[in-house]
């Protein structure tokens, strides 16, 4: 089972790649299975398990009798130098976003967050786990931590929804001012939840801490990006 697994997940990437890559254009039908299966040298229930990888990923469609063909799927882009919150950035691309809290919960910090953030090993933290979607289809993974200090006294985290950054505005008062990114590419099967994210493997993990105008600490975020489906851009110049 666990060998079949390995050769399900390697051809998934590598008929992602081939994708990517323009190999197959959007609206392209695929092989049958029979010839997908000749060529990556596995059976056709391999091929089979792949395919419906790609499908839940949203990459193809498979029409019952007809065949499997390559969806065209619009990419989410955003700029790292420009701090702007994600379903911002979603909107500018002519998309809706969407904003999914899988979980609210009010605890101690772990000893990597604390070092991380500068807080003490005391101290608590509002956690959030959200799904933010595109048009309904799965963008990224989001691990948040919010300092409980800021938020407002018996402030009731389950009413907690949509963007922070318009909660951070809106309601505790205060505007990002600036943050400190790191950028990582992630292969993990353990991002994510809800049920997509067996199909998600490849990540490009942004790690942030977000400031306001006074140096204040507002949010520790590690935001896990659908490998694809959200591109970043950085403008260099030669200044």
């Amino acid at each position: 089972m666990a060998q079949r697994a390995t050769l399900v997940s390697r051809v998934s990437e590598d008929l992602r790649t081939e994708l990517a890559a323009g190999t197959r254009p959007p609206g392209s039908r695929l092989p049958a299975e029979a010839q997908l299966a000749e060529h990556f040298a596995v059976s056709r229930p391999t091929i089979r398990a792949a395919l419906r990888e790609l499908e839940a990923m949203g990459l193809v469609r498979t029409q019952h009798g007809v065949g499997t063909f390559v969806v065209e799927r619009p990419t989410v882009r955003a700029g790292l130098e420009r701090l702007d919150s994600i379903t911002d950035s979603i909107r500018a691309m002519g998309r809706q976003p969407g904003m999914i809290y899988a979980s609210r919960t009010i605890r101690h910090v772990l000893p990597e967050e604390a070092g991380t953030m500068g807080v003490s090993g005391e101290a608590k933290v509002l956690e959030l786990r959200r799904t933010i979607t595109a048009d309904g289809e799965v963008m990224a993974y989001s691990y948040d931590l919010v300092p409980e200090q800021i938020l407002p006294e018996g402030f009731d985290v389950d009413t907690l929804s949509g963007s922070l950054f318009r909660f951070f505005r809106a309601v505790l008062g205060i505007d990002p001012h600036h943050g400190l990114a790191e950028v990582h590419a992630v292969h993990s099967e353990h991002v994510g939840w809800g049920p997509e994210a067996p199909a998600h493997n490849l990540f490009v993990m942004l790690k942030q801490l977000h400031f306001d105008s006074a140096n204040q600490l507002l949010m520790y975020s590690r935001t896990y990006f659908i490998e694809g489906r959200y591109n970043f851009t950085i403008y260099r110049n030669g200044l």
